[in-house]
């Protein structure tokens, strides 16, 4: 069983003992650092919203409880998405957020996902302050007249939508008038509530449901990667549909499928949206080290500046604010357009790629090939007793030494000669070392990546 305690919130398997796991003890005791966090900084009221995990309803009434047990208010949002807890938190007045949901890990985990008052992930700073409350078991209950109160607000995944539509990016006319035909993948959470709602808002007739029902029984691997998604792949073909929608469980990330019945690329997802708004708003980008570098070729040609950032979306966010950027993310399908909010937001994407669909008038394959052609291949290593990570981050980097080496967030070597990188990080979420290689071809990419982990194996073993 897994618990990872880290600033951005806790996340764990359910079941099994304190401390080792996300068990009652460690939802309440993390829910009341936060909050008492929140109090302390003045804020009366917390908005929480979860995705559709089976064990989802058992947590939130931890959470809620333990928050009203502290004098809190609690809004509670129900089965609802990342991006909308995100726009509900300002709007409700509240001192932060909790989205409870383990995004892209599989059913058996969960989490608490911590906002601050501006509906953003809470900084470093803060999720240590957080962290410092619950180790110390630092707070203090609301005596029986101070008790906070609880209340439900179903409305908020519409009131999202509306606010998308109302973007001036964002043409529903031609959406309609283009009349697209569309499968969407919700993998049994609550996407499978939003992406249809969304689409019929903006006037899509035809929309095709597979795995929509919000149960919480994830269908296949909740992450959206080519391996995952062969049913949509099929499906979109199969019944000719224009395009295939699939989102993760909290709706924070977007993968397209293109009309051929190949995936569009979830990396692509980003800089397609990114060369829609850079047409008609001059500004820069960003993305995360481990992002393509299509986005760059894209920015750069538009007149902007691009950006790279550590991994993680406080990170990003932080970049786009100190550039100024019109438009940023993650190359995981993860959309950040800051005239909404500064969070990824798949439902913002999809209005966003749907117009530029429309209005280029063009099948989603050839819109794929207006853009520089490169391939990720993203990879990982089980972290194991045997394997030090910082050790062998270090030997890779001296290894490399020659070439240019980034050492923002992990280790970022660039093969500027070949047009490649390789990029080599500690996941903060779970109990891995991520190696991501880029190269003009899938071949090139795995070999890249193959010869790096080859060379931590190597090492790993030298060191033992």
């Amino acid at each position: 069983m897994t618990l990872i305690k880290s600033i951005s919130g806790i996340r764990g398997t359910i079941g099994g003992k304190p401390g080792e796991a996300l068990t009652p003890v460690d939802v309440v005791k993390f829910s009341a650092a936060f909050g008492t966090w929140v109090k302390r900084r003045g804020g009366k009221k917390i908005v929480i919203g979860r995705d559709a995990r089976v064990s989802g309803e058992m947590v939130s009434q931890l959470v809620s409880h333990t928050l009203t047990g502290l004098g809190l208010h609690v809004v509670d949002l129900g089965l609802s998405t990342t991006p909308t807890v995100e726009i509900a938190v300002p709007l409700e007045r509240a001192g932060g957020g909790i989205i409870l949901t383990a995004s892209h890990n599989p059913a058996q985990w969960n989490a608490l996902k911590l906002l601050n008052e501006k509906g953003e992930f809470i900084s470093a700073t803060d999720g240590e302050l957080v962290l410092t409350i619950a180790g110390q078991d630092d707070f203090d209950f609301a005596p029986i007249e101070k008790l906070g109160t609880y209340s439900k607000a179903d409305h908020y995944i519409q009131k999202h939508i509306s606010l998308i539509k109302k973007n001036k990016l964002v043409d529903v006319n031609a959406i309609r008038q283009a009349k697209f035909k569309i499968v969407v993948d919700g993998v049994n959470s609550t996407g499978g509530i939003a992406v249809p709602l969304l689409l019929k808002e903006l006037g899509v007739k035809t929309i095709k449901k597979l795995y929509c029902e919000p149960t919480g029984k994830f269908a296949h691997n909740p992450e959206p990667l080519p391996e995952n998604i062969k049913a949509i792949c099929r499906e979109v073909k199969k019944g000719k549909y224009d395009l295939g929608i699939i989102v993760d469980p909290d709706v924070d990330r977007l993968a397209l499928v293109q009309e051929d019945g190949k995936p569009f690329g979830e990396e692509y997802t980003l800089v397609a949206v990114a060369d829609y708004v850079l047409g008609r708003k001059k500004g820069n980008t960003v993305s995360n080290l481990s992002s393509t570098r299509a986005l760059r070729d894209v920015t750069e040609k538009a007149g902007g500046r691009y950006t790279a950032a550590a991994v993680g979306e406080v990170n990003v966010v932080t970049a786009m604010k100190e550039t100024h950027a019109v438009i940023g993310g993650e190359g995981n399908g993860g959309v950040i357009f800051p005239e909404l909010h500064y969070g990824r937001d798949a439902l913002m994407g999809i209005a966003l790629f749907l117009t530029l669909l429309a209005k280029r008038k063009m099948k989603v394959s050839d819109l794929r090939k207006t853009y520089p052609a490169y391939f990720i291949s993203k990879n990982k290593i089980e972290l194991t007793p045997d394997l030090n990570a910082d050790k062998v981050l270090e030997k890779i980097k001296a290894k490399y030494a020659h070439e240019k080496i980034n050492l923002v967030d992990g280790v970022k070597i660039d093969f500027e000669q070949d047009k490649e990188w390789v990029h080599l990080r500690k996941s903060n979420t779970e109990p891995i070392i991520r190696i991501y290689a880029e190269s003009q071809n899938e071949q090139k990419a795995n070999e890249l990546a193959k010869r790096i982990m080859d060379d931590i194996r190597m090492l790993a073993v030298m060191s033992s």
